[in-house]
């Protein structure tokens, strides 16, 4: 069946406001129905008008507009969400948050697919998302700000959850095939059908990248198979995942300004750069009905992930090698009350064997610490333990309470296989002895709803995050210690928010303020020293709106202001009380024109706005900021085979993607971004 791209303002709107899309997209209605369901808040569709907080969701007829071939084309199209890109599939990740990097960027936002987390917390990667098929995903879901009690460690800042598509009803077979700039081929392909009470979806990407800049690029597979089954009682849903990643990566341009200047912007200064990952994913969710008001879940899963890459960013440039695996469970039991009540009891447990090594094979770059070896060799054997409760109360006929506790304990089985705590004239790389650490968080949350109209809610919430710390900065600090010998706890914030949605005919939107506290946060300050207790405060307003003119032109908007600043003073590190963080922009925003010409056309032109925003804790350098236009075009000719294209930076502007100011060097330093470029395919049924 032809799809009417006339309902593509809907899917818009569900997404934009932080609205869902219903699953059976071409059964939509013109008018964004007041039942839509999202998922993520509480593992299970819930009502989004009963939810007392915010979820931004991108929908799966927006994935299939954009054609993604970077997780940043498609995500940052939800409020309060600014994810920079790096060079290949990399990138950093900001959510109510500054841009963060290291063990903060890694740890301070829960990566998910269908509710289960990508990489075990201690072990998480800052490049997280390029482990997840985005591509070809039935939507994405983001929580900005704390978790609910179904989320632990990770979700501090937020959590992103990518949905699988789920089986089509009758057989369907597509192959798409699209082509870019810089030697950029993209082959996708899927079939799905459901036989009586069993459905499945089968879906494979392959990428090839030569690079914008020279002597980069990158090849990339992705395989997902999902495979249903609907009883009486009992259904069951499997998923298996895999992706592999060989990137030929590029290193910062330096100087200021430089992406301004045709003779550096697409140079690398590390060709010899390299980063090779793969990541394999298996789970199966069983939910049985036990009773008209009851219902247990349980949820299984494995996974392996191991990653080398050349850290080009630091002198000598050592190799890092890291790996894991785990087991893990996740188990709830739903009940549902008289009066419209509800109360949900689960334990999350989960075992992982990790390592890492980093070695330097180079000789000492300069007069210095970074000399040649084995820099560590560890392996960590974690266990996370996790009950949880989490209810529900019709407390009025139009005002409903929620209610939740999440405790977590951490512990991390730690061996050095150095036999040594230093490096023999090296006085940088600080090996901890093999000890055993362990951590207790609880996270209370508390929120309120209230039904102002049949369309539209109200909503406060309060919630706490915190996370156990990232391996990483426990046993590989990578520098020298804390002043007062102090090493990384358990990171802590406190969130409340206040917020507004309305759903139905006309304008849509949702309106949400925000102020968060974070205590304990630990970050390496511009003075090279480990801050194992860093405070900072977070306070922000984001607005998405959607407005339909007529059937044939609509507006959607994401805009974001904020202010992220540091919440105590540190004078060698030039770091006062009130100052803004590194890479915390104040005003963002994605407003996007659409036109639908036909029923089987859309276009949608869309301005990415950047305000400047500091380079260094002491606020003296920053990036000025940038305004880029992309469009993007896509037209079915019949019920089988769709044509689709996008231009990026329609008006050729020289920006950057990702802007850093290195104090060693000293100078600026950037990720370019790309100039006007052209991006078409072609998608088959059959």
């Amino acid at each position: 069946m032809m799809t009417s791209f006339k309902k593509i303002p809907l899917y818009v709107a569900l997404a934009c406001a932080g609205l869902p899309l219903s699953v059976a997209a071409e059964d939509a209605d013109e008018t964004a129905t007041l039942d839509e369901l999202v998922v993520t808040g509480t593992r299970s569709a819930s009502p989004l008008l009963e939810l007392s907080g915010n979820t931004g969701r991108v929908s799966e007829a927006e994935i299939d507009l954009v054609r993604p071939d970077h997780v940043t084309q498609i995500i940052n199209r939800v409020s309060g969400v600014n994810v920079q890109r790096g060079n290949g599939q990399e990138h950093l990740t900001s959510i109510r948050s500054p841009v963060l990097s290291g063990g903060a960027g890694a740890g301070s936002f829960l990566f998910l697919e269908d509710g289960i987390p990508l990489r075990a917390a201690g072990f998480a990667n800052v490049n997280g998302l390029f482990e997840a098929n985005y591509e070809l995903a039935g939507g994405l879901e983001v929580v900005r700000g704390p978790g609910s009690a179904f989320y632990g460690s990770n979700a501090v800042h937020g959590l992103v959850n990518v949905l699988t598509r789920a089986p089509s009803l009758d057989l369907e077979r597509e192959i798409d095939i699209s082509v870019g700039p810089h030697d950029l081929y993209k082959l996708k392909g899927t079939i799905s059908d459901t036989v009586g009470r069993h459905g499945y979806r089968l879906s494979a990407i392959g990428t090839t990248d030569g690079g914008y800049v020279s002597e980069s690029g990158y090849d990339q597979q992705k395989i997902s198979f999902r495979h249903d089954y609907y009883g009486e009682r009992d259904s069951f849903k499997t998923i298996f995942s895999h992706t592999n990643l060989n990137q030929e990566t590029a290193g910062y341009i330096v100087g200021f300004k430089a992406y301004e200047d045709e003779s550096l912007s697409r140079t690398n200064p590390n060709p010899e750069a390299y980063r090779d990952a793969k990541s394999t994913r298996l789970s199966t969710e069983w939910e049985r009905q036990l009773t008209d008001s009851s219902t247990f879940r349980l949820t299984p899963y494995v996974r392996h992930t191991e990653m080398e890459f050349l850290m080009h960013f630091l002198p000598g440039q050592p190799v890092e090698k890291n790996k894991h695996s785990s087991i893990g469970l996740l188990s709830a039991y739903t009940k549902d009350l008289e009066g419209g009540h509800k109360v949900i009891f689960g334990t999350d447990l989960e075992y992982t064997e990790g390592s890492l090594s980093e070695v330097q094979f180079n000789p000492r770059p300069f007069p210095g610490p970074f000399i040649p070896g084995v820099h560590y060799d560890y392996d960590v054997d974690a266990t996370v333990i996790a009950p949880y409760v989490h209810s529900e109360w019709q407390i009025l006929d139009k005002t409903r309470l929620t209610a939740g506790l999440r405790y977590e304990y951490t512990r991390y089985d730690y061996t050095n296989n150095t036999g040594s705590r230093t490096l023999a004239g090296s006085s940088r790389y600080l090996r901890p002895d093999s000890d055993v650490d362990t951590f207790s968080n609880l996270s209370p949350k508390l929120g309120l709803v209230q039904e102002l109209s049949e369309d539209t809610s109200a909503f406060i919430n309060y919630a706490r995050g915190n996370r156990a710390p990232q391996t990483t900065d426990l046993y590989r600090a990578q520098i020298r210690p804390t002043e007062n010998g102090g090493t990384a706890d358990s990171e802590e914030i406190d969130s409340i928010e206040i917020g507004v949605r309305k759903l139905g005919e006309g304008l849509q939107y949702e309106i949400a303020a925000y102020h968060m506290k974070k205590r304990d946060y630990f970050f390496t300050d511009s003075a090279d020293t480990n801050v194992p207790d860093g405070k900072t405060e977070h306070t922000g307003l984001e607005l998405g709106m959607f407005y339909p003119f007529n059937d044939q032109f609509d507006i959607a908007a994401n805009v974001t202001f904020a202010k992220h600043e540091y919440d105590f003073d540190k004078a060698d590190a030039n770091i006062e009380d009130g100052s803004y963080l590194v890479t915390a922009p104040k005003r963002m925003a994605n407003i996007r024109l659409g036109w639908n010409p036909t029923q089987q056309t859309r276009a949608e032109l869309e301005w990415l706005h950047m305000s400047e925003y500091y380079l260094n804790d002491a606020n003296t350098f920053k990036y000025e900021g940038h305004d880029v236009f992309n469009l993007y075009l896509s037209h079915e000719v019949n019920s089988s085979l769709t044509l689709y294209g996008r231009v990026q930076n329609l008006f050729n502007t020289e920006y950057a993607e990702r802007a850093d100011y290195n104090a060693n060097i000293p100078d600026y330093r950037y990720f370019v971004g790309e100039k006007r470029y052209l991006h078409v395919g072609a998608s088959y049924r059959f």
